[in-house]
């Protein structure tokens, strides 16, 4: 089985040796808004601000769980919506739980559905039950209401279950913005009912509200009243800009309860996770360092580098000098251009793990800056990398 590294031992209890752990989150230092803390599941603690790289289908895509647990990560993303259309959740349960299907025996999150469904406009129909849908792979028709998607993610053994709700698209008018928020909320309610309470496991809400500050707080207000685990952050990174994401956190974050873990969904660039954790974020997700590890784009400390350029072509020099991934520590410059003009799979799966060993080094920096009162002297070193760009040219 895969073995999950943690940056302290967590309390793991053994059938028949104790009771399972509870779920819990614990505030262990802030600078600022900025918070370090740790969570403890029924599947092993998560030290925050965390990176959750997305396992949409049941792996994350070219890399083996040994290799994502090597870049740090301590929790995977998974997506209802896909795992319900294939393999199916039924399948998955009757098989052992998603955390034995896919051998990542660490915190899983599950997403939903929302979110798909909300991208499916041409095929879905709402209403205030739920979704009626059509499969993008075969067109059957699909009904997803509050109470299915929680039996979706219990019979996928998420150890972190998230509220269905519906997506505010961006953008969209203030009354569109407060009915589709007010739909989720009551939505938010019957999940809280529907879902059943297990040792280490959660539930999270999701504030919705559009880019209004009012209404996010409206949503806040009802999701702390029904009483949730964990609180995330949705309708955001959906095409309202940075400077939007920003002030919409600006009025979020602080109406949240401090108590609790915050998790900002679907974001995002390395710049946008530094200044969500400023904002006293905690969690995240999002494709980009595996999509673009595939596409030839990789982060580094001085910024993105497009590794299909011909400048890299006789280039023997690391991708990024200061990162231990195998990437870096191991193979050149012009050998991962030549895999990636090649079309060879090697070189998705190299940048794939640079790009998550590079997002977990962020969150690891972070979590060292925290405690220490450095976060904004950390800002500071940061923003000056992405400011100096690449390397030169040889």
């Amino acid at each position: 089985m895969t073995t999950i590294p943690h940056e302290q031992s967590p309390s793991r209890v053994v059938a028949g040796q104790g009771a399972e752990p509870r779920f819990g989150y614990t505030l262990t230092a802030e600078d600022g808004m900025a918070r370090r803390g740790r969570i403890v599941t029924a599947h092993g603690a998560i030290d925050t601000p965390a990176f959750m790289p997305v396992g949409t289908a049941g792996t994350v895509k070219g890399l083996t769980p040994e290799q994502v647990a090597a870049t740090g990560a301590q929790i995977l993303l998974g997506n209802t919506y896909h795992l319900m259309l294939r393999p199916g959740a039924e399948r998955v349960d009757r098989l052992g739980g998603l955390h034995r299907f896919m051998n990542w025996p660490a915190p899983i999150l599950t997403d939903s559905g929302g979110f798909q469904v909300m991208s499916l406009a041409a095929l879905r129909k709402l209403d205030d039950d739920g979704v009626t849908f059509r499969s993008h792979l075969d067109g059957s028709k699909i009904r997803l209401t509050p109470e299915r998607s929680i039996e979706i993610q219990r019979l996928l053994d998420a150890t972190i279950t998230m509220c269905f709700d519906e997506c505010t698209p961006y953008p969209a008018t203030y009354d569109q913005a407060a009915s589709s928020m007010r739909l989720s909320m009551r939505w938010a309610g019957r999940c809280r009912a529907a879902f059943a309470d297990r040792p280490g496991y959660a539930l999270f809400g999701i504030v919705q509200g559009g880019v209004h500050g009012d209404l996010r707080a409206e949503s806040v207000e009802r999701l702390t009243e029904i009483g949730f685990e964990g609180y995330a952050v949705g309708g955001l990174a959906v095409g309202e800009g940075f400077e939007l994401m920003c002030s919409t956190l600006d009025v979020t974050t602080p109406l949240m309860p401090r108590d609790k873990p915050r998790y900002l969904m679907g974001v995002g660039r390395p710049q946008d996770l530094v200044a969500a954790v400023r904002r006293g974020i905690d969690m995240f997700d999002c494709v980009m360092p595996t999509r673009s590890g595939r596409t030839g784009q990789a982060f580094t400390r001085r910024g993105p580098v497009n590794i299909r350029n011909a400048r890299h072509a006789d280039d023997p020099r690391p991708l990024d000098d200061r990162c231990g991934c195998p990437a870096c520590m191991q193979y050149s410059r012009a050998y991962l251009h030549h895999l990636h003009k090649a079309s060879e799979i090697l070189g998705a799966v190299l940048l794939t793990q640079h790009n998550l060993w590079y997002y977990q080094d962020l969150m690891r920096d972070m979590r060292a800056a925290i405690p220490e009162g450095r976060m904004d002297a950390f800002t500071a070193e940061f923003e000056a990398g992405l400011a100096e760009g690449d390397i030169p040219p040889l």
